[in-house]
């Protein structure tokens, strides 16, 4: 029989060899520009959306991709992890995911070939100004290494457990332009300063990278894990979000957009791209009510602590009241799902409608009017309501028209004479479906370049008739101002 020879007695042979062949020779084999094992590459198995460690240490320094099985390494040096993978499995070459050189082990020398570039573009995509700029002027279908044809940005996203509610929110801010622009050029974001031992940054930068992966024209395949930017979500939320808990949209977007203004330098005073794309203000008129069971209730409604009050507010989003769901059912036993149209329930902000808020101590009554119309408008529906036992969930259906939904008479009369544009189109549609704790979450997005609505469910991604979407239980909905195109390909 044959006697297996050890892995480190190989390993010390090959470093005897090399080291026998001569300094001079050796420092030109590092520079070598020729390698006879780039044929050996297997670019379907290359994968860069993962976290960048050691698939044996778990360590995040010096981490090689070896290009023949995908898998990630440590170190190059004799003994490294890499190294040894190299020997054992015969496998030559390697990617630093750092520096983005390419290395022939053991042999140990820098491998530079033009016909690597694709592989680098993968793992770091790069956009032009011109590129950026004509993002939303054309619908080019581009094919992936594996074959299949995508529309770059309409591209599912990997569904890792239960990360969908966050998938969705993720997709429809891809598809903000101003957002995505910004994000697409890292020189926009790169030189904001944080306080030492900051994490918060690592969203913007985990944000930027999928930005550039979900728009890449040249993609290996046509859908992308955003693994490495939920894994920023879990850390810097501390764990509030998680990759395998469902979460609620809402919530997760109100977060998602403080943070990220935040991690951008952002303040109550200072803007960022966040606010300049979603922020709008509002008057808000509040009235102190006087506990029922009082005896002198008319004597106190006189007093100033009873009267009006008015305040100035911003926000990122609006949220709109949905009427109570009527728990009739009809001659066939089924529930009737009732509908309301989308104009009803923006009533909430013409500055008359009176709705009652309860704390633990006091009532007030509020009233809403809007001062200012942000570029893109956010709009969450309140379909659920929880109480200290269970979750509830309102299946009205809203129905609303996809283009020029005019806001005008929410607008304070000063404001509709400085307001010059107020009418508002579609972009994006998040809809949850099945029960309150344990149901599915998906988007519609508008395409700027073909015209066309696309629906994406995780990696699942298919065309939709515009008068299908307000067929759907929406949650969340992003609207674009007509007038909000513009040629500033980071401002708005």
């Amino acid at each position: 029989g044959t006697t297996a020879i050890p892995l480190s007695f190989l390993c010390l042979i090959h470093s005897a060899v090399a080291a026998k062949i001569g300094r001079g020779r050796v420092v030109e084999d590092r520079r070598s520009r020729h390698c006879p094992y780039l044929d050996t590459i297997n670019r379907s198995v290359l994968d860069f959306d993962f976290e960048k460690l050691c698939s044996i240490s778990l360590s995040h320094i010096n981490v090689y991709a070896c290009l023949i099985c995908g898998k990630y390494f440590q170190g190059r040096g004799l003994k490294s992890h890499a190294y040894t993978h190299s020997v054992q499995f015969t496998h030559h070459v390697f990617l630093n995911l750092h520096t983005l050189k390419f290395y022939c082990l053991p042999d140990n020398y820098e491998i530079i070939d033009s016909s690597l570039e694709d592989i680098t573009y993968v793992l770091k995509p790069t956009f032009t100004k011109q590129h950026i700029a004509g993002l939303d002027k054309q619908g080019k279908l581009y094919r992936a290494y594996d074959g299949t044809t995508y529309l770059p940005g309409i591209v599912g996203l990997n569904n890792i457990k239960a990360n969908d509610y966050a998938n969705v929110v993720l997709q429809a801010f891809s598809n903000v332009p101003p957002l995505r622009n910004y994000f697409l050029e890292e020189e926009n974001y790169k030189g904001i300063r944080r306080p030492p031992g900051d994490i918060m940054f690592l969203l913007v930068q985990r944000f930027g990278e999928l930005m550039r992966k979900l728009w890449n024209p040249r993609n290996f395949k046509a859908h992308v894990s955003p693994h490495e930017m939920l894994q920023a979500v879990v850390l810097c939320s501390k764990k509030n979000f998680q990759i395998t808990k469902q979460g609620d949209a809402v919530d997760f977007m109100t977060w998602f957009l403080n943070a990220l203004h935040g991690a951008l330098g952002g303040t109550k005073k200072k803007t960022s791209i966040i606010t300049k794309a979603f922020q709008g203000s509002m008057r808000i008129f509040s009235k102190k009510l006087p506990h029922p069971d009082l005896v002198k209730k008319e004597a106190l409604l006189v007093t100033e602590e009873y009267q009006e009050q008015m305040s100035e507010s911003t926000f990122l989003f609006l949220t709109l009241d949905l009427p109570t769901a009527p728990l009739y059912k009809d001659e066939k036993e089924q529930l009737i799902i009732p509908q309301v149209p989308l104009f009803n329930i923006l009533g909430k902000f013409n500055g008359n409608t009176e709705k009652e808020y309860k704390t633990y101590k006091e009532n007030f009554l509020k009233r809403f009017q809007l001062t200012k119309l942000p570029p893109y408008l956010i709009f969450c529906i309140k379909r659920f309501t929880k109480n200290n036992f269970f979750v509830e969930k309102n299946p009205t259906i809203v129905n609303f028209p996809i283009t020029n939904v005019d806001l005008r008479e929410y607008l304070t009369e000063e404001a509709q004479v400085t307001e010059k544009n107020t009418t508002y189109d579609l972009v994006a549609n998040v809809v949850h479906d099945g029960k309150p704790t344990e149901g599915a979450y998906r988007i519609h997005v508008l395409h700027h370049g073909t015209g066309k609505w696309y629906e994406m469910q995780d990696l699942q991604v298919t065309d939709i008739l515009p008068q299908m979407i307000t067929l759907s239980e929406a949650y969340i909905q992003i609207w674009k101002r007509q007038e909000s195109d513009t040629n500033n390909h980071t401002g708005v």
